[in-house]
Order: structure tokens, then C-alpha cells, then sequence
């Protein structure tokens, strides 16, 4: 019988080898390194007017500076960065005019959506709600300032796609970190929680016009807070 043995350090061609492993794609890096930045942004720990250095990027995450590039053109598409000039990426300020507009569309969109999600909510809609409803009363009993900003984002996500309307979840898609953004700043997570569950209930109940009125005054009061916590003064009618 033929021997198997090999020299020390040769590889036996009878034997089966692993196949190299694949580099991560490209988009999954950019991918990873956008989510990663965006929730430095989001989460306070990259603040307004902090610089993104590409090399200094790239050298965190491992990677070549393209994909760190690339992510920087993504949160400068978000809203989230800023050229201050052509090789001078920061984090945005955000100005009252900013402010005021991003609230304007979210008053449009949302109490609209809501008198939707009214009408047309499933049981497996309203169990879902009722799930984050959970976690937001656990949140804002523990002062968990995470958990709360990840659960407001998830409950309004879930009433606008409750209102079964593709195209207004595509308008707001490229503005919901920006809102998810400030509404982080606000933190007023009590009252925030008092008007989703008054909300929920007029969901429940199928009741459209509560349900606009109840939405209507949710964002109108998170945009007095918000608003105060930035520019420490009131916003103008």
C-alpha cells in the first residue's frame, strides 16, 4: 500500500483543501462602515463640527480609505456631514431652518400615515406595536437612553408602514436618521411614551381622526423640545 506520508510542510495533493476565503465585498464593508458612523453621529459620540479623516477612519475599521470614502458621500447625502471644504468633512450642524423643515415634512407625512395606519392596522400590526410599547416602558423606567431612541425609531418605522403607502415610507426614508437624530437630543422619553400609548389606542380602536389628532400633537410637542434642547429658546409659529 502506498504511503501517505509527506514532508514536513508539503501538502499531500490527495488531500482535500479548504478554498481561500473570499474578501468581504465592497458594499458590505462601505455598508458596515456607514452604519457604524452614522450611529456615532446618532448616538451623540461624533458630535456637530467633528472632522472625518479618511486615513484615520480607515485605520479603525481595518480598511482601505474607498469604502470609508464612499460611506462619507452616503451621510453627506443623509444630511449627517458637511464639506467644509473639498478634503474637510464634519458632522453637521444642523441649523433652525433644518430644525423647522425637517418637522414641517415629518407633520405632513406622519399624522396623515397615521390616520391610515388606523384603518388599515392588522392584529399582527398592533401586537408589534404593543411589543415596543413594552420595551419603552422598561426603557423609560431603567433611563435607558439607547433602547429608547432604538424603539421610537422602530414605532414610527412600524406606523408608517402600517399605512400600507410605499411612497410616502419612501419620502421619508432618507430623512428618518436625521429625525431619529434629534429626537435623541430631546429625550423627554416619559411624555414621549404617554402619547404612544395614546396613540396605540386610537390604532387599536380603528379610529382614524384620534389618530391624527393624537400624532399631530406628538410631533408639534417633540419639535418644542427638540427645539428648545438645540437653540434653548422657542420656535417661532
Amino acid at each position: 500500500m502506498e504511503s501517505m506520508t509527506t514532508t514536513e510542510g508539503s501538502v499531500d495533493p490527495r488531500e482535500p483543501s479548504m478554498p481561500p476565503m473570499s474578501p468581504e465585498p465592497l458594499g458590505a464593508v462601505r455598508e458596515r462602515v456607514l452604519a457604524a458612523l452614522r450611529d456615532d453621529i446618532i448616538g451623540g459620540r461624533r458630535r456637530p463640527g467633528d472632522r472625518l479623516v479618511e486615513r484615520e477612519l480607515a485605520d479603525r475599521f481595518g480598511v482601505s480609505r474607498v469604502p470609508v470614502r464612499e460611506a462619507i458621500r452616503a451621510l453627506l447625502a443623509e444630511g449627517f456631514v458637511t464639506y467644509e471644504t473639498p478634503r474637510r468633512a464634519v458632522v453637521r450642524t444642523l441649523t433652525r431652518t433644518d430644525v423647522a423643515e425637517l418637522y414641517e415634512l415629518r407633520e405632513a407625512l406622519e399624522v396623515y400615515a397615521a390616520g391610515l395606519a388606523a384603518e388599515r392596522a392588522t392584529k399582527d400590526d398592533l401586537a408589534e406595536l404593543a411589543g415596543l410599547l413594552e420595551r419603552a416602558t422598561r426603557a423609560t423606567r431603567e433611563g435607558d437612553a439607547e433602547t429608547n431612541t432604538d424603539v421610537n425609531s422602530r414605532f414610527h418605522d412600524r406606523v408608517l408602514a402600517m399605512a400600507r403607502n410605499e411612497l410616502i415610507v419612501s419620502v421619508m426614508q432618507p430623512v428618518s436618521g436625521r429625525l431619529r437624530w434629534l429626537t435623541r437630543r430631546a429625550e423627554e422619553w416619559s411624555q414621549q411614551l404617554t402619547e404612544h400609548l395614546e396613540l396605540y389606542d386610537a390604532l387599536a380602536g380603528g379610529d382614524a381622526e384620534r389618530a391624527r389628532a393624537v400624532a399631530l400633537t406628538h410631533v408639534r410637542t417633540n419639535y418644542h423640545f427638540t427645539w428648545r434642547h438645540l437653540f434653548d429658546d422657542e420656535p417661532t409659529p
